[in-house]
């Protein structure tokens, strides 16, 4: 089984409902996100999928969290990290999963040293 991985990053700003101290204020954070697909079968050219046409799926994704107020793109969640990479998987899923690549993961990290990692079943 093979496993690549992209990432980028956007800045966004938000505020988390009902979350306690200082988060409940608008602020932002530069989120990193890793995008990670899997798949067992390579191409005649050795590869699994192209970089190139991974960024491009998930740049159209992050593009449109990117500079923006995070409560009015996800307007019935909360824009909590989790509820972030759930959002971007349940997208970029639609997009990359083939017959033989999926979706296997996204991670968004808030921070430096806190993230979360989203995956079906």
């Amino acid at each position: 089984m093979y496993e690549l991985m992209v990432e980028t990053h956007f800045a966004a700003a938000h505020q988390l409902k009902e979350a306690g101290g200082g988060c409940e204020r608008l602020h932002g954070h530069t989120w990193k996100v890793e995008v990670f697909l899997r798949g067992e079968k390579l191409t005649e050219e050795g590869i699994l999928i192209d970089f190139r046409e991974v960024k491009k799926i998930v740049k159209r994704w992050v593009d449109k969290l990117d500079h923006q107020y995070l409560n009015e793109i996800l307007k019935d969640i909360n824009p909590t990290t989790e509820n972030i990479a759930k959002y971007l998987f349940e997208r970029l899923k639609k997009d990359i999963d083939s017959e033989r690549i999926k979706l296997s993961k996204v991670k968004v990290w808030e921070s430096d040293d806190a993230c979360v990692s989203y995956k079906k079943g």
